[in-house]
Parts: structure tokens; sequence; C-alpha cells
């Protein structure tokens, strides 16, 4: 496994920004997921990856009220 090298930033927000949209880009993602497990019939699996979906749109839900609140901060 490589690693990523390390952030150019080193800033909280820019932190912050990264796993809102990995949080959002993943909860999206997860559509697809749903749909391939459906289709397989596998109400299971579908269920967990609408869990996962849940969990990351509310990460993604809370990132952008802190991002909007320090950004009001200035």
């Amino acid at each position: 496994m490589t690693s990523q090298p390390p952030s150019p930033v080193k800033d909280k927000n820019y932190n912050l920004i990264s796993v809102l949209q990995a949080s959002l880009e993943y909860a999206w993602q997860m559509e697809t997921y749903i749909a391939d497990a459906e289709r397989e019939g596998d109400s299971e699996l579908a269920a967990w990856f609408r869990q996962i979906q849940e969990n990351n749109t509310k990460a993604g839900e809370q990132g952008k009220q802190l991002l909007a609140a320090r950004l009001r901060k200035g």
C-alpha cells in the first residue's frame, strides 16, 4: 500500500474541507453500491450500505455547519 504525500497545507480548515468532501463523495458513491446490492437481491448488504450512506451524510452536514461557522468568523 502506498502512502499519500504529506499535505502541502497544514491548516485545520483545509483538513475540515478535505474530510467534508470525502464524506459527501462517499455518501454519493453509496448510491451505486446500494443499487448493485439490490440488483443482486442482497437486501442485507443494501441496508448496510444505506447505514454507511446515512452516517457519511450526517458527517457531511455537520462538516458544512462547522465550515460555515468558521467562514462567518473570518
